[in-house]
């Protein structure tokens, strides 16, 4: 473990470690005036995203007022139709897309298909370096936070669980938690620090307090709110926009919190390239980052601090890394099992 923030990496693919060290990269200055100029011959970028539509748009329209000799093209759904719909074009021989942020499970698919371009942006300097593929496969543009949430008017803050062990008190049974149906990222990040059998054990010990699995962070907040369970397991950035709001509800994080990465990727066979490189660098820029910041997301530089700090300050971590998805499927395969959802 670490600080500044203080952080624990699940174990990524030896490969990573092995790859050789990048060559010098010429002038930040000349590298972005050429891709400038090859960008505005292109006059073109295509973004896919998992990222909510009225914030996509946003960044679009941002970096467009920047850059207005290229037009970007916006396609917007969640991250299993996402990956889908890469792969059935793929299949289909169509390469549309020059970048794509989705979520983390993503990004192995891609690779071993040969279908993403390494690029080792120079905004890249910003970026932790924990949240970032040494060989430019991908770069965090945001992260997720999984974090124990609470509603201040059924739990006082002295009563509500600090750990993960005081979650599992008898006094929680009951549908008094509720769980995401599609939190397997958590149940990945624990199996990395904490090894298989004891996440696995944890997790089934959870199921038997008999919680409320429902699908989506944004409505079961909502559905705390309104007082439905006292507890849930949800992002914390999702919980702090009601906070903020002066709602009746608050967030503790549970050491080590489990952080998702949602990472920005190049195409492979880019139909605009150089446009894509341009895009790529703005959204892991200060600049979109300080939009995240805006968006009240968890954004991943070092020099913009979240808003407030502590949504990624003050706690220790672990970093559900992209490579860390390599058996994926069997974790949602136990996470369904153990809470009985297929």
């Amino acid at each position: 473990m670490h600080s500044k923030p203080l952080a624990l990496t699940v174990c990524v693919a030896a490969l990573i470690f092995l790859a050789p060290a990048a060559r010098a990269a010429q002038p930040a200055g000349d590298a972005t005036a050429k891709l400038i100029e090859g960008a505005k011959k292109e006059g073109e970028a295509v973004w896919y995203t998992t990222t909510t539509l009225d914030q996509s748009q946003q960044v679009v329209e941002r970096f467009q007022k920047k850059y207005p000799f290229v037009k970007v093209t916006l396609f917007r759904t969640g991250g299993g139709p996402l990956l889908n719909k890469i792969l059935t074009e793929t299949r289909g021989g169509l390469n549309a897309w020059d970048v794509v942020v989705g979520r983390g499970e993503m990004v192995l698919p891609l690779i071993d298909r040969k279908l993403l371009a390494t690029y080792v942006s120079p905004e890249r300097n910003g970026v932790y370096p924990d949240l970032m593929d040494k060989r430019g496969y991908w770069t965090a543009w945001y992260v997720n936070g999984y974090v124990l949430g609470y509603n201040t008017k059924l739990v006082k803050k002295d009563d509500v669980p600090k750990t993960y062990e005081a979650l599992l008190n008898p006094k929680w049974k009951g549908g008094q938690i509720s769980v995401d149906t599609e939190a397997f990222g958590m149940l990945q990040g624990l199996i990395g620090v904490w090894g298989k059998e004891k996440a696995v054990n944890y997790f089934k010990r959870l199921a038997a307090q008999d919680p409320v699995p429902r699908r989506g962070n944004t409505e079961r907040v909502q559905l705390t709110l309104a007082g439905e369970y006292p507890l849930l397991l949800a992002y914390n950035q999702t919980i702090e926009r009601m906070t903020q709001r002066r709602a009746p509800i608050d967030w503790l994080p549970l050491e080590p919190v489990v952080i998702q990465v949602n990472p920005a990727m190049l195409a492979a066979k880019a139909p605009h390239p150089n446009a894509g490189r341009l895009f790529m660098d703005f959204l892991i820029s200060k600049e979109g980052a300080e939009m995240l910041r805006g968006f009240q997301r968890i954004p991943v530089r070092n020099d913009v601090e979240p808003d407030p700090p502590r949504l990624f300050r003050g706690f220790k971590y672990v970093i559900e890394s992209p490579e860390g998805y390599k058996n994926f499927e069997e974790t949602v395969s136990l996470y369904n099992s153990i809470f009985k959802l297929r």
